[in-house]
């Protein structure tokens, strides 16, 4: 398992699990980040990440996207 930013630009991946405390966990579960769920990377800037997730595109910064594992 890789932290969702090493994924490329334009790839679909799939998560594999969300790690983090239980209050982020479940901020990132709210906003679509969940086990088995579709990822697309639109664009990364400095580590930053313009994602695709359930039909809505989201900013993360890196802290966040390297709790994401695919």
């Amino acid at each position: 398992m890789l932290p969702l930013t090493f994924a490329e630009i334009g790839t679909e991946v799939t998560i594999q699990l969300v790690k983090g405390k239980p209050e982020t966990k479940k901020h990132l579960e709210d906003l679509g980040f969940v086990t088995g769920g579709k990822v697309q990377i639109v664009s990364k800037n400095g580590g930053n990440l313009i994602v695709n997730v359930k039909e809505t595109r989201l900013g993360l910064d890196q802290s966040m996207a390297s709790k994401i594992m695919i």
